[in-house]
């Protein structure tokens, strides 16, 4: 938590979106804000509720981007929660999933709201921020182009045209006032409406109604008409042509010997979010050999759109663009735009690289100055590595081991560990943290100082497991204090008789606080994972018809063994080799007392 209240303070007090970010690298939550460093500092303060108090017990990293204005925010955070679906914002605002436009299939297919899983067969839209936006994009879209909206089953057996026929608002194909041809043109309409295709839409849109102009059928062309009309007046406007395809844009800035680069996103004409990347390069090294460098690495093997923008030029551009279109298989360009909207572009890029920059500078230059603390308040000298252990279980059910890895200029991830415990008597702390100490220091060096999140007790036994290992380092246990408050830890030394404190050294006490932290969320997220596993798998061998082979079927068909426990008894009668009493039995065990959903 330390580290995120470090990063929030180097944050911009400009608009922008932020995305908070779990272990794994998965976007848990999509926000906009008009003040960044206001908006997610207010997350880092006691939780207003226990959803967000869950959110932020998972969020390891946060990410930003600048915008120029709060509308533009508005429209990227929009544009990032339909992209990337992030489960809080679900869990934030209703209990229920995102809603969606679904569009069937057919000779005349269906157009309606749609809330759940995607099983069946056509296209869907979406996910929208709730079921206003989505009814409201649908009496648009039945105002402009007039699809059904009834049911299958009533369009079946309609005699004669309903209300929405009557208000102008469907086309009345179950009685034939419509043949397919026409409202399959109205159908390719709305889906490039949908996929905001606005701009192209309203150009043949155009098209057509001069063609029908010309052959005297004024009826269609003034049909026509009114569909620019309206679309002309809701059409939302951004600074790339969504008619030229999509792109990335890319910035570069460097100071202090360090690089950021910045890319965004323009898909179809929306900006659908930022990344930044902060290379390694040599001392001396400019921002264009730095850029250079970066195109062929990030480029190649991968699909990049057809142009890439630049906020400055970079040599051998051409050699560039011509080893990115051979190895993609289409022709890419690199342009340096010098006005219009993509120069616009490049303004927003070259912002969000800068600010990147100077709060990841910020965060070192505070790291350093922690660490130095650490080492001096310590006696450790020129210290290059820490480990810390922890371990997590819930009553002595599946305990796991975390080892977290730090060094001078922050958390290695790469080198994080976990163990699974086995073997030891439930709630046996010692005799656990031993058993992950023995296996880390088994074949792995030991690092400048090992950090044991406990007392005197665990202290004495990852000493022991060393010495059976013939190694030594110097060992430190971390406890809190009798109130469990920051600043009240207790510090224990290997064969220290008395415990310290560090209540008089606030940096170096943070330090190892956050280096704590670290290893406790680790521990959790992965005895979390563990024990949730082990309780679906017990619970799945309960049930009777389902053994190892079709457990291992029903995991890999819903993608995921939580998605086991959560799916909808349609959604199981629906799996092959699953029939309706065994899906019914299967969502009992999960939904007990809950009625089932058709």
């Amino acid at each position: 938590m330390s580290d995120l209240r470090a990063l929030v303070r180097g944050l911009s007090d400009g608009p922008g979106v932020y995305r908070l970010i779990d272990e794994a690298g998965t976007v848990l939550y999509v926000g906009k804000a008009r003040n960044l460093r206001q908006r997610v500092a207010s997350y880092l303060r006691r939780a207003p509720n226990a959803r967000i108090a869950a959110l932020m017990a998972a969020v390891v990293h946060i990410e930003v981007t600048v915008t120029h204005t709060e509308t533009e925010a508005l429209l990227l955070e929009n544009n990032l929660i339909k992209t990337l679906k992030p489960r809080y914002n679900v869990l934030l605002r209703d209990d229920k999933s995102y809603p969606l436009i679904a569009l069937g299939e057919g000779p005349f297919p269906r157009l309606a709201f749609h809330r759940g899983a995607r099983t069946g067969d056509g296209r869907y839209f979406g996910p929208y921020p709730s079921a206003t936006a989505v009814r409201e994009t649908l009496h648009l879209l039945q105002r402009i182009f007039p699809l059904r909206s009834c049911e299958d089953s009533v369009f079946r057996n309609r005699t004669r045209p309903c209300l929405q026929y009557q208000i102008r608002r469907c086309s009345g194909p179950c009685v034939g006032l419509i043949d397919e041809h026409a409202y399959a043109r109205d159908v390719a309409d709305a889906i490039v409406f949908l996929e905001g295709r606005n701009r192209t839409l309203v150009k043949s849109l155009k098209a057509r109604m001069k063609e029908a102009a010309q052959g005297l059928d004024y009826e269609q062309a003034a049909r026509l008409r009114d569909q620019v009309a309206h679309l002309s007046g809701i059409q939302e406007r951004q600074y790339v042509d969504g008619d030229k395809g999509d792109a990335d844009v890319i910035a570069v800035a460097g100071r202090e010997h360090a690089v950021c680069i910045a890319v965004l996103f323009v898909r179809g004409g929306r900006h659908l979010g930022s990344k930044t990347v902060f290379p390694r390069v040599p001392e001396g090294a400019s921002v264009e050999e730095a850029l250079s460098a970066f195109l062929p690495q990030y480029y190649i093997g991968q699909a990049p759109p057809r142009r890439l923008y630049l906020g400055l030029a970079v040599p051998e551009r051409e050699t560039l663009a011509a080893a990115l279109s051979a190895d993609s298989g289409q022709a890419v360009s690199l342009h340096v735009p010098k006005r219009g909207p993509a120069r616009h572009w490049v303004a927003l890029a070259q912002t969000n690289a800068e600010d990147a920059l100077r709060r990841r500078l910020a965060e070192r230059a505070g790291q350093r100055a922690r660490w130095t603390a650490l080492e001096r308040a310590l006696h450790l000298g020129e210290a290059a590595r820490i480990e810390c252990f922890d371990i997590s279980h819930t009553q002595g059910e599946r305990p796991v081991a975390s080892c977290v890895v730090f060094g001078p200029e922050g958390p290695r991830k790469s080198d994080y560990r976990r163990f699974h415990i086995e073997d030891v008597a439930a709630g046996d702390d010692y005799a656990a943290m031993a058993q992950a100490v023995r296996r880390r220091y088994l074949k792995a060096p030991v690092p400048d100082l090992i950090l044991i999140d406990g007392g005197a007790g665990q202290v004495a036994k990852a000493q022991e497991a060393l010495q059976a290992l013939e190694q030594s380092a110097r060992i430190l246990g971390i406890a809190k204090g009798p109130e469990r408050r920051f600043g009240d830890e207790e510090f224990y030394w290997a064969h220290a008789r008395d415990p310290f404190t560090l209540s008089d050294d606030p940096p170096a006490l943070a330090a190892l606080a956050a280096i704590r932290d670290e290893a406790h969320r680790f521990a959790i997220a992965g005895h979390r994972a563990r024990r949730g596993k082990a309780r679906l798998v017990s619970a799945l061998d309960a049930i009777p018809g389902v053994g190892p082979k079709r457990r291992q079927a029903l995991v890999k068909a819903l993608g995921g063994a939580r998605f086991v426990a959560q799916a909808e008894l349609a959604d199981l009668e629906r799996l092959p080799g699953i029939s309706s009493e065994l899906a019914r039995r299967i969502y009992e065990v999960f939904h007990p007392g809950r009625e089932s959903c058709p």
